[in-house]
C-alpha cells in the first residue's frame, strides 16, 4: 500500500489552496465584468459611439440640400476661426461664471458648516429647494426680473436713469450663478463639514491669526470641494444653451447655440460636427490642465507650515 509523506501531502494542499484562490481571483474578475457590463455598454453607446460618428461627419462636405455627404476632407477644420467668437464667449464667460459661483458658494458654505448650528438642515434645503423647479422656469423669472419692468424699472425711480440688465453678458452671468449656485455649495460645504475643528483651535493656540488660520488650515482641507465645485460648475456651463438664448437675447453668443445653428438652421453638419469635436477636444484640454494645477495646489497647501 503506498503512503503519502508528509512533504507530498504538504504540496497537494498547497497547490489546492493555489487553486482556490485564483478560482477565487477568477470569480471575483467575473462579477466585475458583469457589474462594470451595464455602464460599458450605456458609454458605448451614448458616449464613444456619437463621438466616431460626430468624428467621421466633420471630415465630409455639406450636402447640396443640407446635412452630410461622404467625403475625406479638412476643410471644415480650417473653416473653425470663423466661430472663434462663441468659442471665446463659451470658455471666458464660463471661467468668470464659476468663479463668481465660488465667491458666493465659499462664505454661504463656511457660514453652514462653522455657524449653522442646528439651522443647517434648513439652510441646506433652501439651497436646494430651487433645484426642484424647472431649469427652464428659473431662468424665465430672470427674464422679468432683469426686463424692463423689473430691477430697471426700480433704479429708473430711484434716479439712476436708464439702465439694461438684460440681454448682455450681466445677465448670462446672473443665470449662471443662480443656477449653477448648488453645485458649487454643496461640495464645498461638505469638505468643511469634515474639518476637525480641533485643527482650527490647534492653531490659534500655536498663536496663529484668524486669516493665517483659514489660509493654512481651512483653506487647504476644503480645497477637494473647491476642485469638485469648478468641475461641477465649469463643465455643464460650457455647454450652456438656454441661458444664453433667454438671458443674452442672442447678443452673448455661445458655442451651444452656435451649434443649433449650424445643425438645425444652416443644416451644415460636416462643420457642426467639426466645432463639435474641437469643442470636446479642448474641453478634455482644460480639465486635465485644471485638475493639475488643481491637484499642485493642494499639494502644496497641505506642505505650508504651521507657523
Amino acid at each position: 500500500m503506498v503512503t503519502k509523506t508528509e512533504g507530498e501531502e504538504a504540496g497537494s494542499t498547497k497547490v489546492a489552496g493555489s487553486s482556490g484562490k485564483v478560482s477565487a481571483e477568477r470569480g471575483l474578475h467575473r462579477l466585475f465584468l458583469a457589474l462594470m457590463a451595464p455602464g460599458l455598454v450605456w458609454y458605448a453607446v451614448f458616449l464613444a459611439a456619437p463621438m466616431v460618428v460626430l468624428a467621421i461627419f466633420s471630415l465630409g462636405r455639406r450636402a447640396p440640400n443640407g446635412g452630410y455627404q461622404a467625403a475625406l476632407t479638412l476643410e471644415q477644420y480650417a473653416a473653425l476661426p470663423t466661430r472663434w467668437v462663441p468659442f471665446v464667449n463659451t470658455v471666458r464667460l464660463g471661467l468668470i461664471g464659476t468663479l463668481l459661483c465660488l465667491l458666493v458658494a465659499y462664505p454661504l458654505s463656511y457660514y453652514m458648516a462653522t455657524r449653522g448650528g442646528k439651522r443647517k438642515t434648513q439652510l441646506l434645503a433652501m439651497v436646494v429647494i430651487p433645484f426642484w423647479t424647472s431649469f427652464l422656469i428659473r431662468t424665465y423669472a430672470w427674464v422679468f426680473l432683469l426686463g424692463n419692468h423689473g430691477v430697471p424699472e426700480v433704479l429708473r425711480l430711484l434716479g439712476f436713469g436708464d439702465v439694461r440688465l438684460l440681454n448682455n453678458s450681466f445677465a448670462v452671468l446672473v443665470g449662471i450663478v443662480y443656477n449653477y449656485l448648488p453645485l458649487m455649495v454643496l461640495p464645498i460645504y461638505v469638505s468643511l463639514e469634515r474639518v476637525d475643528p480641533a485643527l482650527r483651535q490647534a492653531s490659534k493656540d500655536l498663536g496663529a491669526g484668524p486669516w493665517r488660520t483659514f489660509r493654512q488650515i481651512t483653506l487647504p482641507l476644503s480645497a477637494p470641494g473647491i476642485v469638485s465645485g469648478g468641475l461641477l460648475v465649469f463643465v455643464p456651463v460650457l455647454g450652456e444653451y438656454l441661458i444664453p438664448v433667454l438671458l443674452g437675447g442672442g447678443q452673448t453668443y455661445f458655442l451651444g447655440n452656435a451649434l443649433a445653428d449650424l445643425f438645425f438652421q444652416s443644416r451644415n453638419w460636416p462643420f457642426g460636427a467639426a466645432v463639435a469635436v474641437t469643442f470636446i477636444l479642448l474641453i478634455m484640454v482644460l480639465i486635465v490642465a485644471y485638475m493639475r494645477f488643481a491637484n499642485k495646489l493642494i499639494a502644496e497647501g497641505r506642505e505650508v507650515p504651521l507657523l
